[in-house]
């Protein structure tokens, strides 16, 4: 597939990168020369120095024979007006825009995004995505993940494996014993920042990060098989009332009454804001590394503190400030900086949010050929967790998984027939209209895209 990319930000190169190694032909476009010339040192790509909204550097790019353009610049009406023009002039069949602002993504404006007004076929919210991937783990205190699948019946959990798992060391082939009602499927883990496919000989070990599918309906009984008998936090402060806060504040109160939110808010406007839109929310407007206002917003007796600010600095040091004074608190920092994740054990704290890898894998699902409809990347997409239906002109169809001929790299996780999950074993018949939820080395996408093709030629 030809792809233009727009933005050689850290999204933007990060995409690059994943799309290039799954033989894609990529070309980034974007302003700033230093970025470029990044792009050019360390990727296999066509990189341009250029405004991508100007129609010359589009032709440059090929644009006339491209299936694809990414907008992912740091400015939102670029985005929507490289995708204006991509369709007007060029025809370019499919649109991806990175818009940020919440305004223009007002239910009550649905109807912006067409071809009649903007022609984007796919609209990315970063701020939404991070605020649903929080909640979600919100859900499943003891997980570092809980990603939905196959219309939320199938999840996919990351689990760390630590001293209270019950299971360490465990053949995998003796669980199923252990377990017998539990509808869950261990993909692999990542040890020693390496995935390994686990075998049923095979065991997991201490600090083994592991990747589950299971039974969306087993959730807890899955982490308390993994020894993680958390509670669901009742008390929750959120460090940052901007447009993340402020979403994952609404997702909690459409979700729970029985929650108590608090969300300490520097800005008094934005403070204002926030209390005249959520319902069940008390608002501080205050500095949240200020002690004092920590302690008005009782601090001692909050479960999960969540730094959500435009600053990481400032989020790492509420982490520091919440061991400092109040432990035993679950703790969830927001840092644009991969680099920081090197300190999330000195410094204590439970979960580091990265807004990246949660735009990547919301653009990647688009890009993807075939009946695949959902994608979540792993180790910076080395490996994707994808979710796909059987047509009828699928490979896999009528067969049995152990005469499936799969690679080594690809494992079947779990399937949603009908409306019953199953986990797949070596004798389970694939038939049409299956939706299947499986992990796959980023080097085996291409053959995922051919057997689950839409169509034999």
């Amino acid at each position: 597939m030809n792809i233009i990319i727009c933005g050689a930000g850290r999204v933007g190169f990060t995409i690059a990168k994943l799309l290039s190694d799954q033989n894609h032909s990529i070309t980034v476009i974007d302003q700033s020369s230093d970025d470029i010339q990044k792009i050019n040192e360390t990727l296999d790509v066509k990189a341009i120095v250029g405004k991508a909204t100007s129609p010359v550097i589009l032709e440059k790019a090929n644009i006339a024979e491209t299936d694809m353009i990414i907008a992912v610049t740091r400015n939102d009406e670029i985005n929507m007006l490289i995708c204006q023009i991509a369709y007007s002039l060029f025809k370019t069949p499919k649109k991806i825009a990175r818009i940020r602002s919440q305004e223009y993504l007002d239910p009550k404006f649905s109807q912006l995004f067409n071809k009649e007004n903007l022609p984007i076929d796919f609209v990315i919210s970063p701020e939404i995505e991070i605020a649903k991937s929080i909640h979600r783990k919100l859900e499943s205190p003891g997980s570092s993940d809980n990603v939905p699948f196959a219309n939320n019946n199938i999840r996919l959990l990351e689990i760390l494996v630590d001293e209270r798992c019950p299971i360490n060391n465990i053949k995998l082939n003796e669980l199923t014993k252990k377990f017998p009602k539990l509808n869950a499927n261990i993909l692999g883990v990542v040890r020693d920042d390496k995935f390994i496919f686990l075998k049923k000989n095979d065991v997991m070990k201490k600090n083994d990060k592991a990747y589950v599918a299971i039974n969306a309906s087993q959730i807890q009984e899955t982490l308390e098989a993994f020894g993680h008998n958390d509670s669901i936090s009742k008390k929750i402060l959120l460090i940052g009332g901007g447009n993340i806060g402020y979403n994952l504040a609404k997702y909690i109160e459409s979700s729970a009454n029985d929650i108590r939110l608090k969300i300490i808010e520097k800005n008094k406007d934005r403070a204002e804001f926030l209390a005249s839109e959520l319902s069940n929310t008390i608002i501080i407007n205050g500095d949240g590394l200020d002690e004092e206002v920590l302690k008005e917003a009782n601090l001692e007796e909050t479960e999960t503190v969540i730094a959500l600010t435009n600053d990481d600095e400032d989020n790492l040091m509420v982490g520091v400030l919440v061991e400092k004074f109040s432990k035993n608190k679950r703790t969830m920092v927001l840092t644009t900086k991969p680099n920081y994740s090197l300190l999330q054990s000195s410094l204590k704290i439970d979960d580091l949010i990265d807004p990246r890898m949660n735009t990547v894998s919301s653009i990647l699902k688009h890009v993807h050929k075939g009946t695949i409809e959902s994608a979540y990347s792993i180790l910076n997409g080395e490996y994707e967790v994808i979710e796909a239906e059987i047509i009828e002109t699928s490979d896999l169809i009528n067969k049995e998984l152990k005469s499936a001929d799969l690679p080594d790299e690809i494992k079947i996780g779990a399937v949603l027939r009908d409306k019953e999950v199953i986990i797949p074993r070596s004798n389970y018949v694939f038939k049409k209209n299956d939706i299947i939820v499986f992990l796959a080395q980023k080097d085996q996408i291409p053959l995922v895209e051919n057997i689950f093709r839409i169509s034999a030629v």
